[in-house]
């Protein structure tokens, strides 16, 4: 399968996106999240700057209950202990049950032979959306991809084959981040041309940004593809506005900004700036 060039492409609907972030901001979507350590304060302070409501709860004794309360849940495959695995699972699964969305990042698939077998293992259990780098995309579909640690080798263009027909066959959006995102159902595609190369440098970006696509998610069921582009778009705007107004253009200040922009981003703003395009897919 080959794509065509962006150039043919035309801008999806502005206003669409700006209306799903406002859903989250009115409705706060209880979001809860099953995430490593290392990511667990900036998803949450990520989720708090958009509009939503974090909720980090992974304990294998309350998952299951939880998933009744919630709007949306998020499995990140960063930590990958047995407690936590079974976690995820039983989560996954109850969100299926009581219809909920939910959305699977394949942290590191494809370092290990454990990991990649515990990612596909939850990619059967029927999520709304997955989100990862090229790397974890292409591990995810089988193929050989070089990983290194949780970060890419590869370009986002290189898994836009494997993205589609992996969400041909389980029937979910995949996206995958990198200089350019690309979200796909399986039939269609969108890219996303919003964010900074700087954002590699900031611990658990990639990770807050899934949470972020679970708020959105959760809010616009009747379309998770634009929904997720939204989110990626969002995100992305933001760092490139943190960059700009950052006293030290550094990984930290960009920390700190992104977050300060996710609050601060006007309707205006966003729809200056916002850069998604619908890709054409050669018969």
């Amino acid at each position: 399968m080959s794509f065509a060039k962006s150039s043919a492409c035309t801008p999806h609907s502005k206003p669409s996106v700006w209306q799903m972030w406002q859903r989250v901001r009115i409705s706060k979507p209880l979001t809860q999240c099953i995430t490593n350590y290392v990511s667990m304060e900036i998803m949450a302070a990520t989720l708090l700057a958009a509009g939503a409501s974090p909720a980090m709860v992974h304990g294998l004794d309350e998952v299951e209950d939880f998933a009744s309360i919630s709007s949306a849940l998020l499995i990140n495959m960063g930590t990958m202990s047995s407690e936590w695995v079974a976690s995820k699972k039983l989560a996954a699964k109850q969100a299926v049950l009581l219809n909920k969305p939910w959305v699977l990042d394949p942290v590191g698939c494809g370092a290990t032979p454990y990991r990649t077998k515990a990612c596909l293992d939850m990619l059967h259990c029927k999520p709304t959306v997955v989100r990862g780098n090229a790397s974890e995309i292409i591990a995810l579909s089988g193929a050989q991809g070089n990983v290194k640690g949780v970060d890419s080798t590869a370009q986002s263009s290189d898994a836009l084959v494997h993205a589609t027909q992996l969400a041909k066959d389980f029937t979910c959006v995949v996206a995958v981040s990198g200089a350019v995102d690309y979200v796909t159902n399986g039939r269609d595609v969108l890219e996303v041309r919003n964010g900074v190369e700087m954002l590699t440098l900031v611990t658990a970006a990639g990770c807050s940004l899934t949470a972020l696509v679970a708020a959105f998610v959760s809010q616009s069921r009747e379309d998770p593809l634009l929904a997720t582009a939204a989110a990626m778009a969002i995100f992305g705007i933001a760092s490139e506005r943190a960059l700009e107004t950052a006293a030290v253009p550094g990984p930290g200040s960009l920390r700190v900004g992104l977050l300060d922009q996710l609050f601060l981003l006007d309707e205006e703003t966003v729809t200056k700036r916002i850069k998604i395009q619908e890709r054409e897919v050669a018969k």
